[in-house]
Order: C-alpha cells, then structure tokens, then sequence
C-alpha cells in the first residue's frame, strides 16, 4: 500500500499489565478463531485513493464460506464502509452468516469512511492518527450503518492497516464493542507513521471493558526464545531475516494464508499450541477469494492454493483438538469466572 507524504513516529503499544490477560474458563478448550478483513477492491501498489470502491468480489464469497461452514469454522467478517454500502455485499453477507455462527463487525479505513475531512495519504491511512473527533465521526458512521445492514449492533471491530490509537479503545467502549483485533502481536509500523506492537503478546488481554485478541503472530525455529527483539536485531543486518529463515534458525509467522508458506504456518500452529495459546487468532483480506485483487491472489493456481492453505489448516487444527469460536462464545467465556 502506498505510503503518504507524512512520516514519523507512531504509537507504541504499552505491553499489557499482568493481571490483564484474560484466564479463559478450563471447558473453554483451546480455541481458534478467523477474521476476515472484508474490503473494497484497491490496487495495492499504487497510492492510496478514497475512489477505490469496487466489491465485486463478493459474488465470489459463497463457496468460499461454504468450505469453511463445512468444517465447523465461524467466520467474523470486519466490513468497511464501502462493503456495507454495496447492496451486493450485503446480500451476500446476510446470506452466509446464516450458519448460525458466523457474524459481522467494523473494519474502518478512513481514506473510504466520511466524513472526509482529512488529506489521504499513508500517515492518515491510520485512524490513530486522526484528531479525536474526526476518529469518534468515521466510527459513529460506520457502525451505525452496519448495525442498519446487519440488524444487529457489531461486538468486533478492527482498525484498517492495525492503525490503532491511543484514543481508540475509548471510543470503542463508548459504542458499545466488545472486542479489539487491531493489534498484530510482533510488528512495528512506526517508520510508516504507525503502532508498534513489539511489545504485545499473542495472548488476549483486557483494555478497561475490551477484550483485545491480537492477530496471532508466532516465532518458530532453533532461536526461537529470542522472539521479536532477535528478529527486529536480524532485520538490520543484509539478508539477515530470510537467512535465519532458510537456516531454521529464525522465521516470524502470521497466522494468514496471504504470504505465509504452509508448511511454516503448520509449524507455528504446533508451537503456539504446544507453548498453550488458548485462543489462535486467523486472519485473510476477502478480495482474495477472486483472482486478481490481492498480491497473494493473482491467477486461479493462487486461489487454489489459498484454499489448500485452509484445508489443510482446518484439518491439523481438528486433530491437535483446537476448536473454533464465535464471536459470542468468545465475549461469554470472557466474562466467566476462570
């Protein structure tokens, strides 16, 4: 995605304290969950634009969700403004989520989202940095409006390229959300003008009335115990992160199909169950359901892999015992005594 004409150093997440990680309920099980960041069509190579609006992918969705119902996964479709805009989007989602299971939050991307009152570019590209008011009138629009489309007032939200702010959970709160994905354990996008998230974990956590569940990041490899500080020292050496990669020493993986070989997300799912994450936190961009909008999608040989990524996913998580959770199973074994 394109980069704006403002830079500087953007918000560090402060680790949580340590009587904020939420202690799931023994029955709750290890659980998975899959957040599907459900957005316009864009090109994303070239700058930014709030012109950028199609959702034609969306047809393409059904069969899609299908193999996902069909192997017992709920899905949380995070949609922005241009997706619950579209009467198209909206058939489609109202559609699927009748599994029963399946649910619909906010996903907000404020070059996209009125009122427009900012300059788009990279830097305001995350709505953390936006002046409160400006922040507070996108989200009040946007949820208001998919509470009309969905019939139901949205529990999840997840701000567009993780640009969450400092003012963000208060707001949140304040609307009536339950949860918070917008941080990505292990990444730092200050030199875009974005958070750091090196120092939060992959574990859920409490903000105030917030249960934040950070897209899941895992560190796998001989040196793994070195975490995001070694991998952070490696990325200022030439070659240093794919070299530790290639050797076994070294890899950083998100828990996505888009970009993430399969053999390594299988590893990371072992290591993540195997060190008791309780609840893995999945996530794809839905344009990659039809070739030709995402980098990870382009042909049909990509899409076909994108599904083999997921059945076979699905399958290793159903025989390491890791069972999916909905959004409402997730806010109701929260609030349980552990």
């Amino acid at each position: 995605m394109g980069n704006g004409d403002q830079q500087g150093s953007g918000y560090r997440v402060p680790a949580p304290g340590p009587d904020a990680r939420v202690q799931w309920p023994d029955d709750f099980g290890t659980r998975f969950t899959i957040f599907v960041d459900t957005e316009e069509e864009f090109d994303w190579g070239a700058p930014l634009s709030a012109d950028a609006d199609g959702t034609r992918h969306m047809a393409a969705l059904p069969p899609v969700h299908a193999r996902f119902a069909a192997a017992g996964a709920a899905l949380t479709y995070l949609i922005d403004y241009p997706i619950v805009t579209s009467p198209l989007a909206i058939e489609v989602l109202r559609e699927v989520i009748r599994d029963g299971r399946s649910a619909i939050g906010t996903q907000l991307h404020p070059w996209v989202n009125p009122p427009h009152e900012e300059a788009v570019n990279g830097f305001n590209s995350f709505a953390g940095n936006l002046p409160l008011e400006l922040q507070r009138a996108k989200l009040v629009a946007l949820t208001e409006a998919v509470e009309r489309a969905a019939g139901r007032r949205p529990l999840v939200y997840r701000a567009g390229r993780y640009g969450i702010g400092p003012d963000t959970p208060a707001l949140l709160a304040e609307l009536g959300y339950r949860i918070d994905s917008s941080m990505r354990s292990a990444y730092d996008y200050s030199d875009e003008g974005g958070p750091d998230f090196s120092a939060v974990p992959n574990d859920a956590f409490r903000i105030g009335s917030l249960i934040e569940l950070p897209f899941t990041t895992v560190f796998t490899g001989r040196m793994r115990r070195g975490g995001a500080a070694l991998h952070r020292g490696l990325g200022r050496l030439p070659h240093g992160i794919g070299v530790a990669s290639r050797l076994g020493l070294l890899s950083r993986v998100a828990l996505t199909p888009e970009d993430m070989p399969l053999g390594e997300a299988k590893e990371a799912i072992r290591v993540a169950v195997g060190e008791g994450l309780r609840l893995l936190n999945f996530a794809f961009h839905s344009p990659s359901v039809e070739p030709g909008h995402t980098p990870y999608v382009r042909t049909e040989a990509d899409l076909a892999a994108f599904l083999r990524w997921w059945d076979e996913v699905l399958a290793l998580l159903d025989r390491l015992g890791v069972r999916s959770a909905s959004v409402d199973e997730i806010v109701a074994a929260a609030c349980r005594p552990a």
